[in-house]
């Protein structure tokens, strides 16, 4: 007898998955594609949990580089798959840390910050600009997982934080969604 295959939320037969990254307060958005093709698994996660956001924040090391941290969300964290250490801009990348890999006071968290208290933390975050590099004073070497990659509005979304990174990130929130 033969059976009807069960697929994975994505099927490659199916046409290609876009989403939309935002800064909401700024108004600003830019649309990427998902790499299902080298991130599947990652992909699925991401995509079955949208939308999905929260406060943003500008990177202190890895240059240009905004982010939200959020409360997993996948049924296991993904593997590391398509990692890198060296995004490029319109790269998006997963994170996942220990409560106390983003505990350190040096990373500037307010001890109210949403993410405080969390066995585990995961990090979406969009690279904009060049000459990135993942690499923490405390723990070496972060890889991050290459998900998605802007096809639509990086310039506008670069100038936005750009401006972020100069007058604050206070109020403002990134969000992810189907676009």
């Amino acid at each position: 007898m033969f059976r009807t295959p069960v697929l994975p939320t994505y099927d490659r037969g199916m046409t290609d998955r876009f989403i939309e990254v935002s800064l909401d307060k700024r108004g600003v958005s830019c649309t990427a594609k998902l790499l299902d093709d080298r991130a599947p698994i990652t992909c699925n996660a991401v995509w079955d949990a949208l939308p999905l956001g929260g406060d943003v924040y500008h990177a202190k090391y890895a240059r240009n580089e905004i982010y939200a941290l959020l409360a997993p969300f996948a049924p296991e964290e993904p593997p590391l798959e398509n990692p890198t250490i060296t995004p490029i801009p319109g790269d998006l990348c997963y994170f996942t840390f220990t409560d106390t890999q983003l505990g350190t006071k040096s990373y500037g968290y307010e001890s109210k910050a949403a993410h405080q208290g969390r066995a585990t933390v995961v990090d979406l975050a969009l690279f904009y600009e060049r000459n990135n590099l993942l690499i923490n004073g405390d723990a070496g070497w972060v890889p991050g997982i290459v998900w998605g990659s802007v096809v639509d509005g990086l310039d506008r979304m670069a100038d936005a934080c750009q401006d972020l990174w100069r007058a604050g990130a206070l109020g403002e929130t990134l969000t992810f969604r189907r676009a």
